[in-house]
């Protein structure tokens, strides 16, 4: 991947959130999150799925957490939107990939806001 070739929403520890600057019409939307050695290409509304399936993953993790001893390298099962894959994550994975959904999901919503408002930035 050459970053001349992507726009970056924002990044963390974990993983990159970014969009494609060449790529079909139908896809110019998509949002590409890559994390660990995985990659997804998510719609908004996809995105938008997987953080709640990010939240529920987490609060189970926290509520098995809170039962039992705590196991840092205890692994929680985290859907993907398509309900055909899921990632076995940690505590601190999935304090990650949440966070970095959460931001771009964020940094998204404003960036629509601006646009409708029609204020400029660089």
């Amino acid at each position: 991947m050459i970053m001349d070739d992507i726009n970056t929403i924002c990044y963390n520890d974990f993983g990159i959130a970014f969009q494609w600057k060449r790529c079909a019409a139908k896809d110019f939307n998509k949002i590409q999150l890559v994390f660990k050695n995985t990659g997804l290409f998510l719609s908004q509304k996809e995105l938008i799925q997987f953080s709640k399936n990010i939240e529920l993953a987490l609060n189970k993790a926290c509520s098995h957490a809170n039962n039992t001893e705590k196991n840092p390298s205890e692994l929680f099962l985290l859907e993907a939107p398509n309900p055909q894959v899921s990632f076995a994550m940690n505590h601190i994975e999935l304090w990650g990939i949440q966070d970095l959904t959460k931001k771009t999901l964020f940094l998204l919503g404003l960036d629509k806001f601006l646009v409708k408002q029609k204020v400029r930035y660089s």
